[in-house]
């Protein structure tokens, strides 16, 4: 019997447990950063970690990537399925990266690890994490001109990696053979599994701490408490349904078709209902967005708009249900692309949020840059090795009825870092030639949206495959109350030889030596009447170059000096 199983729960206990999880979920994370072999990973930090009920509820995650935290809950469901409970045993890993099965996009590999206390099962350590290349048709696993899934790169159902100690190198061989830098590859994902033992271990510390029974009292005690805070707030918004729409570029394929997501938000006693009736049918190119992304844009929508400090777990997200369109750009049929379904989840999230700030005044800012621009790059080093590699490239924070939006930062449902140019260049023959705020780039306001950044590449060996993922070249971040929009994104290929191509937001093609790539991404909204922003303020920006003179016009036409 547990040494403290039949003590009655105290919120002391509760709140030390909460924190010791979180403690926990953010080692992994840490471990598996810090054990990783890819710029995407150890720079970009595209990568999580979570624990999880053996339910499948979220106990605790790291700070990290709110897309990867929610669309690991499927994964768990899927999982179990698989591979029922009770034949599960200590020192088992499972992993899975299909769309179609609970996955997100095929880079974003899950490894789950069941964790056992005294030789009984007690909850899952888990992470995601997105790998540089699992093959396909470009480097980098990211083609913006893929038709079906199977172009996308390896497809894992859920299959075991480990059955107690000893890893399935049948797998490990298969995978091996089917991505472009397979040392890379198999670095990050031993880095996943160092990350869940040490989330195993540490858990099951707790336990003998504890009693498992006891922790598993607490667990359910610590989900019921986050959901009842959460619909507390909710409740305190006005009933009623809510509606927004946006739009995407295109499709990466159908270059002029613009792709519309709408939701209908219905707030009432019952949680938080999202309609998304309206929004596209699926498209030929890969921006499809699974159900499990769906989910992890309003899980982080819910999450933005309530209170801080509720503990982040699955009981947050128990008041939220979707209804998705079979069929529609949130609900693929397979085999749909999907590698690019990033854009349309941070899309989706945005749609959200600009559908509750009627429901929430004052509360909800500008639309942000609104884009996570992806660059693949795929060649072979002067010394003839291969190279994939690439950025992840933010635009600018929309403002807030208190704050300037954020300069260059990824924001929403991604929350990945900017990777320095020396990352970039000890990885590849490409030289960073600049890499700066964009001027003028964030919406007027009484508050500014956050700068974009301008970025410059060159190709310094060989003939390089060129992924182009970007977002709002055609359609300007929104402001909010009476705020201008944002500046759109725009990129230009330079020619070694002469000559200037304008990249339309996706494309993919080859660079040769000497040609460069100049992007600029897209600023936040504004937000509120220009002509209320503190003087000061315009001339600390002209000050700091954030904007022009030409700029300064859009704030007062008195002079400002």
């Amino acid at each position: 019997m547990d040494a403290m199983q039949t003590t009655a729960l105290d919120p002391v206990t509760v709140e030390v447990v909460r924190n010791k999880l979180d403690g926990i979920a953010n080692e992994m994370e840490l471990t598996l950063l810090k054990s990783s072999c890819s710029p995407i990973v150890k720079e970009g930090l595209d990568a999580s970690a979570s624990l999880f009920t053996l339910q499948g509820e979220t106990l605790a995650q790291a700070v990290a990537i709110p897309i990867h935290l929610a669309t690991l809950i499927p994964c768990i469901a899927r999982i179990l399925a698989e591979f029922p409970l009770e034949t599960m045993r200590e020192g088992d890993l499972y992993c899975m990266n299909d769309p179609y099965l609970g996955g997100t996009h095929l880079p974003d590999i899950a490894v789950i690890m069941p964790v056992f206390a005294r030789g009984r099962p007690l909850a899952f350590s888990a992470t995601m994490t997105h790998h540089q290349d699992v093959g396909g048709m470009t480097p980098g696993s990211v083609p913006t001109h893929a038709t079906e899934v199977f172009q996308e790169g390896i497809r894992l159902p859920p299959l075991k990696l480990r059955e107690g100690d000893r890893f399935n190198e049948t797998l490990l061989k298969i995978l091996r053979r089917n991505v472009r830098i397979p040392e890379t590859f198999e670095g990050d994902l031993m880095a996943q599994v160092a990350a869940c033992s040490v989330g195993a271990r540490r858990l099951a510390a707790l336990a003998e701490n504890y009693g498992d029974n006891h922790l598993t009292a607490i667990f359910a005690d610590l989900l019921d408490r986050s959901e009842t805070m959460t619909r507390d707030v909710l409740r305190a918004l006005p009933n009623g349904t809510y509606r927004a729409v946006d739009f995407l570029d295109n499709d990466g394929v159908d270059l002029d078709r613009r792709i519309r997501i709408e939701v209908a938000v219905t707030i009432d006693d019952a949680g938080m209902t999202i309609d998304f009736a309206g929004s596209s049918p699926q498209v030929r190119g890969p921006f499809n967005a699974v159900p499990s992304g769906s989910l992890a844009a309003a899980c982080y929508v819910v999450r933005a708009i309530t209170d801080p400090t509720i503990p982040t777990n699955g009981g947050c997200f128990r008041p939220i249900a979707l209804r998705l369109p079979e069929g529609s750009i949130v609900n693929p049929r397979e085999p749909a692309p999907v590698n690019a379904r990033t854009a349309t989840i941070k899309r989706i999230a945005g749609t959200i949020l600009k559908a509750l700030a009627n429901a929430a005044p004052g509360r909800v800012p500008a639309d942000s840059g609104g884009e996570l621009l992806v660059l693949a790059f795929g060649g072979e080093r002067p010394d003839d090795t291969r190279y994939v590699t690439g950025e992840l490239v933010a635009g600018g924070a929309g403002a807030s009825a208190s704050k300037d939006g954020v300069d260059v930062i990824e924001t929403d449902a991604t929350n990945c870092m900017n990777l320095p140019a020396e990352a970039l260049e000890l990885d590849a023959p490409i030289r960073v030639h600049r890499l700066a705020l964009r001027p003028d780039s964030g919406g007027a306001g009484a508050r500014r949206g956050g700068l974009g950044t301008v970025r410059e590449y060159e190709i310094l060996h060989g003939n390089v495959r060129f992924t182009h993922r970007g977002e709002r070249h055609f359609i300007a971040p929104s402001g909010r109350a009476g705020g201008p929009d944002g500046a759109m994104a725009r990129a230009v290929i330079h020619r070694a030889g002469g000559g200037e191509e304008v990249v339309p937001s996706k494309l993919v093609t080859t660079l040769h030596a000497g040609d460069r790539v100049v992007m600029e991404t897209a600023g936040g909204g504004g937000y509120g009447d220009p002509a209320a922003r503190e003087r000061e303020k315009v001339r600390a920006d002209l000050a700091d170059g954030k904007i022009s003179a030409e700029g300064a016009k859009a704030y007062d036409a008195a002079p400002i000096g």
